[in-house]
């Protein structure tokens, strides 16, 4: 049987400065790349967020931020015209400000 110890026999030989930049390089490889949206959806999202604005309706909102999707669940509190943010209240009474430009999907939860 062959005892091969992987990683550990081959970190005696390289310098710190090398590690470092194997580990950033396997962060690297997690990022996700940021996905166009077209003009039907944009319109459906449109209508669900003023929907769920006029009603007060709970969202799911999927948004692209640092090299990854992140969800928010909560109620659209406000819209920031100037600074084309949407405020979410989520429940636990947190806001988040989410860019318009970054939304990828909007959808309405039943909670």
């Amino acid at each position: 049987m062959i005892r091969d110890r992987g990683r550990i026999k081959w970190t005696s030989m390289m310098l710190p400065e090398h590690v470092k930049l194997l580990r950033d390089w396997a962060k690297e490889d997690m990022y996700e790349s940021s996905k166009e949206v077209d003009e039907q959806h944009l319109e459906m999202m449109n209508e669900i967020i003023f929907n769920a604005m006029e009603f007060g309706k709970s969202v799911t909102v999927t948004h692209y931020r640092n090299r990854k999707y992140e969800l928010v669940i909560g109620t659209i509190h406000y819209w920031d015209e100037s600074g084309q943010k949407l405020h979410i209240v989520d429940r636990f009474e947190e806001v988040h400000r989410v860019p318009l430009s970054q939304i990828a999907d909007v959808r309405l939860t039943d909670e």
